[in-house]
């Protein structure tokens, strides 16, 4: 397509991050000449972040794959997308007609919910696939989130949001949202956020190992221990329960004495030794939460991703119940958002999750919401017998940079009969494919946010079409999983009048069909309001800037999808693995002589590892650096900017130090997403900043044993100084 003369201008939101900032982008020439914040935009009203001009970079990178390639033994060759697709479907049909279903395993990376494409047609490749093996960045991330509304609430997606712009307490636990720009809580600029919470006379209170960005701000900062953040909620939750206030929940909410019963076991004083919080900070801290006017309690990665990362969310919802602050405005709400995947019609929904239906082969651990945890992928790979996995397939992931013990998986991967990647890079994981199939880039692809709404602190919804059209011979991420399971399903079961027609019917419809029947049937659609007033595609193609559709509201019992339509404050699972929590009273979390409890951390540039490759966002100082404590870096013999060597149970690496009282004693911080200097990786900016993996040290054997998520955070290791610092 020839560009178009003169400046035009096009609006849409950021998709590089939870945040949903929109932008303005002008192009001249087929070039884009700005991108700024919308000022506009209902939601994010001008803000965005550094990462928004990544975009352009993205778009116009010179390393982007753009066509279908084979790997060979002389390297890289393009190949023709109907050569590519015939060969992949035949692969994977020939590996699980030989082996089963099982042997052919899938992994789905985070950047994909960010893509309406894949959000809305893997699911159909993943049914036609039929194989159990599935594994995703959710259980490296916040697969605790899901498991707690599935038990609780019903629902794996119905997620209690925090009221951010009005509540006047905020308690958080291991979140950092001035760099993650809110995570599991949409909610661009929350710097400005936070400050109208004080502005008006509210209180932020940050519990986290490292004293982050958003503690900066915070009015209170306690340090406490990794991996103790439940001890810490249950002492909090003590204190709460000695004067509950469910309010009208009390009327549809189960297992109040039980959890009293639990509580009574941890006290703040009982709890004080192993979180290293004193029992009257705790004390305080819970009466001021639960004395607020209106309060909430939020935790993220820092507590999702810990060996008792389960109990932490099921805690936190507990807290925010009995303290009168679920499903109230100022306390945790949920969205309505337009395109509902929760309470919408059958064609729409995602399944409500489910929980150890089955166990994965090698370990025994959990499925949760028909995924298993990608802990334990390596072992699935390399351990002979029936199931074993024999192909994989990746849809926008980088699992050796971002799965625990990252160099196992990447020793694992070659030893495969058939690996396809679904990506537009050659990174550490797809250089293993046989088959990398790329898609467009985020401006080439029109745009729905359909999990980010679900998540935000407000309701709001906004389309986007596509900025730019693809090059030739470009195909989108829907068509190519579409095409996929069309041609798994003639190899299956061989051609049909029905099989074709659907295929025809959903390759006419794509991303847009589905989203128009979306919208028409969700709460602002045709039921709601009406052939004229209801919310369509066309309707938000009027409205570049997003339509604000207003502040969360109170949805309970009606938004319940527990078969009771009743909460359930003691679902058995979590109330099982409170005996395991018991053991943390004995000093059981304790390092062992020498070592220190390795956390992960995260910077505003960052995101996910592809974003390395943007030399806008690669610019300042080095990032993947070590933080140390002065006290634990003088015992082990290090200063400032000297090589520290990181020993895990699982690898070593070797980093440069930053000596801080950022971190509390006994605690080391790496950043998570780099680690790209790896054998046959090209010469990219990222390689240029390659540092080092987090994931290299992370050990794939501990998880949380309730829901398999991996336990990133807290990881044992031993520090000492590099031969080369200094003098050497």
């Amino acid at each position: 397509m020839a560009p178009m003369a003169g400046t035009q201008t096009h609006f849409r939101a950021c998709n590089l991050c939870e945040a949903l900032c929109g932008i303005r982008i002008e192009v001249e020439a087929g070039r884009i000449t700005s991108i700024r914040g919308d000022t506009e935009d209902p939601f994010s009203r001008g803000h965005i972040c550094p990462k928004a001009l990544a975009l352009k970079d993205l778009y116009e990178d010179p390393v982007r794959l753009r066509h279908p390639v084979r790997r060979t033994a002389t390297g890289w060759e393009q190949v023709s997308w109907e050569e590519a697709l015939d060969a992949v479907a035949r692969r994977l049909h020939e590996t699980q007609r030989a082996h089963g279903k099982e042997a052919v395993a899938t992994y789905l990376g985070n950047p994909g919910s960010h893509n309406t494409g894949v959000l809305l047609f893997v699911p159909g490749f993943l049914r036609t696939l039929g194989s159990r093996n599935k594994y995703s960045a959710t259980s490296v991330d916040q697969l605790p989130h899901h498991l707690a509304s599935h038990l609780m609430l019903g629902h794996q997606l119905l997620i209690p949001i925090p009221d951010l712009d009005r509540t006047q307490f905020l308690l958080m636990l291991g979140a950092n949202p001035l760099a993650s720009n809110g995570s599991m809580m949409t909610a661009p600029d929350v710097r400005a956020r936070l400050r109208a919470l004080q502005q008006r006379g509210g209180k932020v209170v940050v519990v986290d190992p490292r004293r982050t960005e958003t503690a900066g701000i915070a009015d209170e900062h306690l340090f406490i221990r990794p991996g103790t953040d439940a001890l810490f909620l249950f002492a909090v939750l003590h204190e709460v329960l000695k004067a509950p206030r469910l309010g009208r929940l009390e009327a549809f909410t189960d297992g109040l004495e039980t959890v009293r019963a639990l509580a009574e076991d941890f006290p703040p004083e009982r709890v004080e030794g192993a979180t290293g919080i004193p029992a009257a900070d705790i004390r305080r801290v819970a009466a001021a939460f639960a004395q607020a006017e209106t309060a909430v309690c939020y935790g993220r990665m820092g507590v999702s991703t810990q060996a008792f990362g389960g109990l932490c969310q099921w805690l936190i919802n507990t807290l925010n119940i009995v303290s009168g602050n679920f499903d109230r405005e100022g306390g945790a709400l949920f969205t309505r958002p337009a395109f509902d995947v929760v309470g919408g019609p059958g064609a729409i929904r995602v399944g409500r999750g489910g929980f150890g239906r089955w166990k994965s082969r090698v370990r025994g651990l959990p499925e949760s919401s028909g995924e298993l945890p990608v802990a334990t992928l390596a072992d699935e790979i390399l351990t002979g017998g029936a199931g074993q996995v024999r192909a994989l397939v990746t849809v926008a992931g980088n699992p050796v940079l971002s799965s625990p013990n990252g160099a196992r998986l990447e020793q694992a991967l070659p030893s495969l009969d058939f690996m396809v990647s679904l990506d537009p890079y050659l990174n550490e994981t797809t250089r293993h494919a046989h088959y990398i199939l790329p898609p467009p880039s985020p401006l080439e692809r029109s745009q729905y946010d359909v999990v980010f709404h679900v998540f935000a602190v407000r309701n709001t919804a906004r389309y986007a079409p596509p900025l730019f059209e693809p090059g030739p011979g470009a195909m989108h991420d829907w068509r190519i999983l579409l095409e996929l399971q069309h041609r798994l399903a003639v190899l299956r079961k061989g051609r049909s009048v029905r099989g074709a027609l659907a295929y025809q019917a959903l390759r006419r419809m794509g991303t847009e069909g589905i989203l128009e029947i979306g919208l028409r049937a969700g709460p602002y659609g045709l039921r709601a309001r009406g052939l004229r007033g209801s919310l369509s595609l066309k309707a938000l193609r009027r409205a570049p800037h997003g339509v604000d559709l207003g502040p969360l509201k109170p949805s309970l019992p009606g938004r319940l999808q527990t078969k009771d339509r009743r909460i359930h404050l003691a679902p058995a699972p979590f109330v099982e693995d409170v005996k395991r929590l018991r053991e943390l009273l004995d000093g059981a979390v304790v390092p062992g002589p020498g070592e220190l409890l390795l956390i992960g951390r995260r910077h505003l540039r960052d995101n996910n590892s592809w974003m390395h490759r943007v030399p806008k966002l690669m610019t300042g100082k080095p990032r993947c650096t070590l933080m140390i404590h002065p006290e634990d870096a003088k015992a082990a013999g290090l200063e400032e900017g000297d090589e520290a060597v990181v020993t895990s149970r699982v690898g070593e690496v070797s980093v440069p130090v930053v000596v801080t009282d950022e971190v509390m004693r006994g605690v080391v911080s790496l950043p998570h997403g780099y680690g790209h200097r790896r054998k046959g990786m090209p010469s990219t900016v990222a390689a240029e900043h390659a540092g080092e993996s987090l994931n290299d040290l992370t050990d794939e054997q501990r998880v949380d044993a309730l829901s398999g998520n991996a336990a990133l955070s807290g990881v044992p290791v031993r520090v000492s100084r590099a031969q080369t610092s200094r003098n050497g």
